[in-house]
């Protein structure tokens, strides 16, 4: 089976539209919940939620305003994304096969901004005044199809709307299609842009929203024994798959690699989840096989975790019955505690977060974590980031209509380049032993490991228990042979290591 790795991720999040702003703030337990601005809200009953202030997507995208037009806010969110995602990438479309490369992206509603505003000017001006671009504007796949068009990609292209699992189902569902031979490189995610009259209404009347209008930073709190229902939000995560030796061949710095898929259905509700979590349970238990890992080879769990009554203690119960003992050692973290509910993207900007806790070895919090309800007793990382080790992390996302879809993503090692001071690194796919490495180093030298084993760490050098590590590429202008055979002969490179 062919491996799948991440070579490139973004963020439009209301922790910010940069990864690296984005990461830093989800890391220092910052809330992206504020009252909203983009309409009146008066008389609603709720009045916040995680909206994205001063978008402009002609600040991110070299199109011109007519073309920009035709987008609507759920597809200029992605369509971002993706260029972002695919620029850190460093993938050139120009180059390979077209019919390989393919668009996935997730999404539960769509358009719906451009339905509230035909609807109005239906009734208020006729039907010769509705927008010819609306149908265009609203379709779940707009995101998909403009994304295709944009970057001329000619494989695989399809949406995914299974409510909140939008954006996990779209990233499984492209991990396979790069596994099974049918795409060499996906963009893949979901994009979400539900906060308006409507979407805003519709949610308050069914009793799933918070409404601590008083105090929006902390209306979202998963697994507080005060929790009172989700914050809306909106967004898009969006990254670059591509099979492992498609990104090795052309240099591409590996982020992480996806080696699990699941998913299953609760089929007893339409909106509650399943009391026991079994459908949740289910789709875990399916991704963990399918990475051929042991269950307590798992080192966090980014939740579903909502800040609802109900699911909240349903999606502890199915960690538990998955997990059994090796639950209490787990991290288990929400990251809609900042960043409220981002439907159909939320799967899509928590995947790029799992990414970055591969890539910072750090494990972001949950906020608003102050009165922890007796039904849910695991660790959530309360309140501050924890770093710790982590290689592999299960990611879960649940949505209306009993939809359950989780991923597993695996730490890749590193690449470790030498340069004149200081230390550097950086991911590669070529070490298999899962321990960051990290050497000293007196000149310009790259080297890339094929395997370590019985390695570890002492006093920031990597000292080989045995001479089991192979360098399979090195290259280096060594300015002063006296440094060189002055290198621990622990150091990988160094001329007694070599020598042996």
């Amino acid at each position: 089976m062919r491996r799948v790795v991440v070579t490139g991720i973004s963020v439009v999040s209301p922790l910010g539209c940069e990864i690296s702003e984005f990461w830093d703030r989800l890391c220092t337990g910052k809330s992206g919940i504020v009252p909203l601005k983009r309409f009146d809200v008066d008389g609603f009953k709720v009045r916040f939620g995680g909206e994205i202030f001063d978008f402009d997507p002609a600040d991110h995208l070299d199109l011109p305003p007519k073309e920009l037009r035709r987008l609507d806010r759920f597809t200029q969110f992605g369509l971002v994304a993706a260029v972002k995602a695919v620029r850190q990438s460093g993938v050139d479309f120009q180059q390979g096969d077209p019919y390989r490369h393919g668009v996935l992206i997730g999404s539960g509603i769509g358009g719906l901004e451009e339905i509230e505003q035909n609807h109005s000017v239906l009734y208020d001006r006729g039907p010769s005044r509705v927008s010819p671009l609306m149908i265009p504007k609203l379709m779940v796949n707009a995101a998909s199809g403009n994304i295709s068009v944009h970057f001329q990609l000619r494989g695989p292209n399809s949406a995914v709307a299974t409510a909140c699992a939008s954006a996990t189902n779209a990233i499984g569902e492209a991990f396979r299609l790069i596994q099974y031979g049918k795409a060499d490189v996906m963009v893949t995610g979901g994009s979400e842009a539900a906060i308006t009259p409507m979407g805003l209404s519709g949610f308050a009347r069914m009793n799933a929203l918070s409404t601590r209008n008083d105090d929006p930073e902390t209306a979202s709190r998963p697994w507080d024994r005060d929790r009172d229902g989700f914050v809306l939000s909106e967004g898009s995560g969006i990254m670059v798959l591509e099979e492992l030796s498609h990104a090795e061949s052309r240099g591409a710095e590996v982020l992480a690699e996806i080696i699990g898929y699941g998913m299953s259905a609760d089929g007893t509700h339409m909106t509650a989840p399943n009391p026991e979590g079994e459908g949740a349970a289910r789709a875990m238990s399916a991704a963990i096989e399918d990475a051929e890992l042991p269950a307590d080879q798992i080192d966090y769990v980014n939740a579903h975790g909502t800040s609802t009554p109900l699911g909240d203690v349903a999606e502890t119960r199915a960690i538990k019955s998955v997990f059994g003992d090796h639950a209490r050692s787990l991290c288990v973290s929400s990251s809609k505690s900042q960043l409220g509910h981002l439907l159909g993207a939320s799967g899509g900007v928590e995947v790029c977060a799992c990414v970055m806790a591969l890539q910072d070895q750090v494990v972001p919090p949950t906020i608003n974590l102050d009165n922890p309800d007796p039904d849910c007793d695991l660790d959530y990382v309360p309140g501050e980031a924890r770093p710790r080790s982590v290689n592999h992390i299960l990611k879960n996302s649940f949505g209306f209509g009993g939809h359950n879809a989780c991923l597993v993503l695996k730490r890749v090692a590193k690449t470790v380049h030498r340069f004149l001071a200081g230390w550097v690194e950086c991911p590669s796919p070529l070490i298999t032993h899962p321990t960051e490495l990290l050497y000293p180093f007196w000149f310009h030298e790259q080297i890339r490991v094929k395997q370590f084993e019985g390695c570890r760490h002492r006093h920031g050098r990597l000292q080989p228990d045995r001479d089991r590590a192979r360098v399979v590429r090195a290259r280096g202008v060594g300015r002063d042979q006296r440094d060189r055979d002055n290198w621990p002969h622990g150091c990988v490179g160094s001329p007694r290591a070599r020598r042996r």
